[in-house]
């Protein structure tokens, strides 16, 4: 019989965690978009992305805002220029534009992630390169002074970008 040693305070940690993920997410309510042209969806609380902007004229996404200064959009658009996961990383990190920072970056066979700060906010731009020819974003930005009501939330949400 194996057993298991937890780390002395581990538990309090373990606890403490599910508190505030709880404490954040209990209030929400997931709301799931999924854009016609495209297929694109992803799912997120729409208690705090609860401004939802118009939807541009081309119909290849949304925006929702959030009135702490948060936004989040989801979107596609077509490949033209046969982009892979690791050009769009390395293209990014190559972005020298002013108070533009890459802290974390990830790439998968069909899918990237990169984050940092852009000026006061930290983003996070998940993107999946669909066989049909279609690049499906999700992007987050918030105040870095809200970092810790966002982190939580971030993840899941982009793990919730799909295309068909």
């Amino acid at each position: 019989m194996k057993r298991f040693h937890l780390v002395q305070g581990a538990p309090l940690v373990i606890a403490f965690s599910l508190l505030t993920i709880a404490t954040t997410t209990a209030i929400t309510k997931p709301f799931t978009y999924v854009n016609a042209r495209f297929g694109t969806s992803c799912t997120f609380p729409e208690e705090i992305f609860s401004d939802r902007l118009p939807e541009p004229e081309n119909g290849d996404g949304q925006q929702w805002s959030a009135p702490d200064g948060a936004s989040l959009t989801c979107s596609g658009i077509y490949n033209i220029d046969n982009d892979t996961p690791k050009g769009f990383v390395a293209e990014e990190k190559a972005n020298t534009g002013p108070g533009y920072k890459i802290t974390y970056s990830k790439t998968g066979k069909n899918w990237a992630v990169v984050s940092g700060i852009k000026g006061d906010k930290v983003f996070y731009d998940r993107r999946l390169f669909g066989k049909d020819g279609v690049i499906r974003t999700v992007w987050i930005e918030y105040p870095a002074s809200l970092k810790a009501k966002y982190d939580p939330l971030t993840g899941a949400i982009a793990a919730s970008l799909r295309g068909p």
